[in-house]
């Protein structure tokens, strides 16, 4: 029996519950205070001073918002047009740049981003988005061509447009390859915004710099548990949303 949408979509309850529990977590200094303090007792510094974990937090996620939705966008915007007949020349080079992106560790296009872009959100962005857009693209691609050619003569034969056949056919095919994409590319910009601080941009990222430099266990731990957690949040929720958009894949 077919679930409704209604019903599909009541499967976010607990992501939703866990992002709450998430944020309050967060934004309970006192108790990081208090636990980090126990847990590391010799630490002067149990917790960064210069900042709220939550803000860190607010800091993180729009550096990630910014970075995704670029992704998002010209991710798609270059899978559909390589897959088209005006762009379908340059699919080899759209394939070799997007995969240029994870050739290199994230920490190696930032200093490649600083002579250009100097330091600032702008570096961070640049490297962020250079190591996201290869899982989008390549879902995209693969999605779109996963139609057989012998369909998409048939819908030819029956007078359908490209657009048609991209928007009726394709697209519906291609859109769990597109969304398992997106959902490895927000999980790899969640984990590699940490390295953002090195370019002084804010976020999680900037307890584990200082904790790094000052051989400060206990400020690495509040930053890396609140990444790990958004991490692994941010792959729940977008497995659920793909279970409520393609239920055609449910098994």
């Amino acid at each position: 029996m077919r679930r409704g949408p209604a019903l599909r979509w009541s499967g976010l309850t607990g992501p939703l519950l866990a992002w709450a529990l998430f944020f309050w977590l967060v934004s309970a200094q006192e108790l990081w205070r208090r636990s980090l303090t126990r847990l590391f007792p010799n630490v002067s510094t149990p917790i960064y001073e210069r900042g709220t974990l939550l803000d860190l937090t607010g800091q993180h996620l729009a550096l990630v918002g910014l970075t995704m939705g670029l992704v998002v966008v010209v991710g798609v915007g270059l899978g559909v047009w390589a897959t088209r007949r005006a762009g379908l020349a340059f699919l080899p080079l759209v394939n070799n740049l997007t995969t240029a992106g994870q050739t290199f560790p994230p920490i190696a296009v930032l200093v490649l981003a600083l002579p250009l872009l100097g330091f600032g959100q702008k570096a961070a962005v640049t490297a962020l988005f250079a190591y996201a857009l290869l899982p989008v693209t390549r879902g995209v691609i693969l999605g779109l061509q996963s139609v057989p050619a012998e369909v998409q003569d048939a819908a030819q034969g029956l007078g359908l447009s490209e657009r048609q056949r991209l928007t009726r056919l394709e697209w519906p095919a291609a859109l769990p390859s597109t969304l398992a994409g997106i959902r490895t590319a927000l999980v790899l910009t969640v984990a590699t915004a940490a390295l953002a601080p090195l370019v002084a941009v804010g976020g999680l990222g900037v307890p584990i710099i200082a904790g790094l430099g000052s051989d400060n266990l206990a400020l690495i731990l509040q930053g890396a548990v609140p990444v790990a957690l958004l991490a692994l949040l941010c792959e729940w929720t977008l497995r659920v949303v793909e279970r409520v958009l393609t239920p055609w894949t449910a098994r």
